[in-house]
This record gives structure tokens, sequence and C-alpha cells, in this order.
């Protein structure tokens, strides 16, 4: 079987408009959320987001692209093609695949589009419909760096990020490709989602840098975040080859359809996500020495995620650093997960698990050992999960090399 690493990463996040930037903010403890300014929040409860901030667009596309395309492609974008330049790869490299997940698609647009058309009578764009679908990103990425080969929009709801990196590790380790863009993008910082979500139940209620609090006793819900995270998966030998940077090793994989309820989680399907992707890497529990936890700051799906952990970990679990990177990006759907996969690995290139913030006071309930500061530790395993609405989980393990 092929073995596969991570030789690039980009991204755009609540941290950094870049990924350097976004890993430093991750260690540092900083919070990228704050009451939300884009959208008018003030006669609704949930007024806290991630925002980019001064992202701009302009560096990278023409203005006609930007009007036509949805933000949500801007950002996977400006991810992808920093991914590329930082695996100090070519342009039209062959045998490539490109994987990018988002749970929302162009969401933003849309709302945008139908309010100007019922509310002033304009007419709906010729490129509402290809600029807002999620295979667009996918598909323009693709278009932008000549890449002829396989291409997949994802979406599995919070997961899709994950999964898109999990099916790219895939593509590579059976020999469809040697090389593949994967990650997640998301731009859902519109009135739709933040009501939508809200009245769900799952949206915190706080309106600053502490509203995201995973594991916290007094938690109350996830905050909306957007950005976007890609990073290139690669066949070893192939990188090796060419010389590139090796962050880590994708050593496993695994999804998992629950089958339960649409939006409460089920201990059981996460528990049996994550002792697949141990599975399929072929390590024991005994052998991780770090957790990216999903952690989304919801009071139900915390402590469900804990005890999943606890299920499949057992006493090993004291032993295991536990971060959540909510805690500072708040949620960004299908880019957290590629983003917490690409923080993992720099934790493992780098020997350090970034804290977790805003765990003021830590919930018993749950009873995990958090990692509140930076820890300095020699990890060489680490896993990372994702668990969506409609019981869709995914988990991805990571060995240092």
């Amino acid at each position: 079987m092929r073995r596969v690493v991570i030789t690039g990463i980009g991204a755009v996040t609540p941290l950094g408009l870049d990924f350097q930037e976004t890993w430093e903010s991750l260690k540092r403890g900083v919070s990228g959320i704050s009451r939300c300014s884009r959208v008018d929040v003030d006669d609704i409860p949930w007024r806290a987001a991630g925002e980019l901030k001064g992202f701009d667009a302009r560096s990278i596309m023409t203005p006609k692209e930007i009007n036509r395309l949805d933000p949500f492609i801007h950002y996977a974008l400006s991810a992808a093609l920093a991914a590329y330049e930082d695996a100090s790869l070519a342009r039209r490299e062959g045998n490539t695949a490109v994987t990018i997940g988002s749970s929302r698609g162009g969401v933003s647009r849309i709302e945008e589009s139908l309010r100007a058309h019922y509310t002033e009578g304009r007419s709906l764009s010729a490129y509402l419909m290809p600029s807002t679908t999620i295979s667009m990103a996918p598909s323009y990425i693709a278009y932008r760096l000549g890449i002829k080969g396989y291409c997949l929009g994802i979406s599995n709801a919070c997961a899709s990020g994950t999964a898109a990196v999990g099916e790219a590790f895939r593509l590579v380790r059976t020999g469809y490709a040697e090389i593949a863009l994967a990650g997640g993008t998301e731009a859902p910082l519109c009135r739709l989602c933040i009501e939508g979500y809200g009245r769900t139940g799952a949206l915190s209620r706080g309106a600053d840098a502490t509203a995201s609090r995973p594991f916290d006793r007094d938690r109350d819900g996830f905050v909306l975040s957007e950005g976007a995270c890609i990073v290139v998966v690669e066949e070893m030998q192939h990188a090796l080859a060419r010389g590139a940077r090796i962050y880590a090793e994708i050593a496993g994989y695994a999804t998992v359809s629950e089958g339960f309820h649409q939006t409460e989680p089920s201990e059981a399907g996460e528990a049996a996500t994550m002792r697949l992707a141990l599975r399929d890497a072929g390590v024991t529990t005994g052998d991780v020495g770090m957790i990216s936890a999903h952690g989304t700051s919801t009071p139900s799906g915390d402590r469900t995620e804990a005890s999943a952990l606890r299920e499949v970990f057992g006493p090993a679990l004291k032993d295991i650093a536990v971060t959540a990177n909510k805690s500072m990006t708040g949620h960004m759907l299908a880019a957290s997960g590629a983003l917490e996969i690409a923080a993992a690995a720099m934790g493992l290139h780098e020997g350090v698990v970034p804290p977790t913030i805003n765990l003021f006071v830590p919930d018993p309930e749950c009873g995990l050992d958090i990692a509140s500061e930076l820890l300095r530790r020699d990890i060489r395993v680490a896993l990372s999960t994702s668990f969506g609405f409609g019981g869709v989980n995914a988990a991805v393990v990571l060995r240092r090399v």
C-alpha cells in the first residue's frame, strides 16, 4: 500500500490570511471571534462570528470573476494557490486530483440575489446557479491551475472538509492520483445561516471572544465562522523524489453514517468512526499522543464526543493531549475539519499542541484532559475528528515522519 503525506498547506481564516499567521495565532491562543460586522444582528440573539479580516480577492481574481463567483470560491482559490506554492509544485503537475468540501456552498450569494430580486425587482444573474454550486470550488481551482484529472465537490455537513482530505488520501494511496489538492471552504456569514443555525439551538448567544468555549461547563453553542483550508496530499515517494518538505503522513481515514438523528449526535457512531480510522492506520489507542477534537462548544455535542473518546481510548486517554481549535476559530463548517488536520500535522512537525482557550471551568461531565496552554511534546500519532448534522462522521489519523 502506498504511503501518503501532506506537503503543502494554505488557509484563510479568522486568525489570519495565510496558514502561517493562522498557525502562530493558534499556538498563542488568539481568538478570531468578535461581534459580527458583516450582517445586521441587532434584532437576533446570535451576534458573534469569526470573520476574515482584510481579505481582498483582487490579488488573485479579476473584478468580473469576483462578481460572478460566491466568496466561498474566492476563499478556496486563495487557500489552494497558497498550498500549491507552499508545496513548490509547478502548474499543470501531472496526475493531480482536486477534492473540496463545503457544507453551505454559495448560500451568501443566493441570499443576496433573492433579496435584491424580491425587494428591488432586480433580475437574477445568469451566473447565480453555476457560481453557487459546491462543485464550482474544486472546478474553479482545477481551471486556474490547469488540472485535468479527478475533480470532486463534497458536501457532508461539518465533516465535509475532513471527508475531502480523507477521500484524497484514498485516491493517492490506491494509485488513482500522485497528488491531490484537498480541503474545505465556507462563506456562511449571512442572515439565512446565522438565524437558521440559531433557530436549531446550535449557536452561542455570546457576542465576544469568549463565546466559543469547547468543553467548558457554561458553553452554550458554536460560533459561525468563514474561511478555507486546503492541503496538498502526495504519494510519499513522489514527494521524496522531488525533495518536498513533508509536514506529516496521513496514515488512516474513516467515515461513518450514524443513521440516528438529523441534529443530535450519537456516541456509538462517533466511537465507530474513530476505531475504524485507527484500524485503517494500523495504530492502537496507546500510540496516539494528540487528539484534535471536533469540539464545537454545543452542550450535547461536546458531552457526546467526550463520552465517545472515553469509550474508544479508555485509560489511555489520560495520557493524550486534547485540543479544540474552534475555541479560537469558531466553527468554519467544512473549512474547520481541513484546518484541524493541517494544525495537527504542524503540531506533529513542530512537537507542539495548541491550547484550548475559554476553558474557564472544565465541564466535569466531559472529564477530558484539555490543553489550556501550549504544550511541547514528542508526539508521533495524532487523531483529528469531525462530526456533522445528519450523523455524518469522519476521522483522519496522522503520523510524524
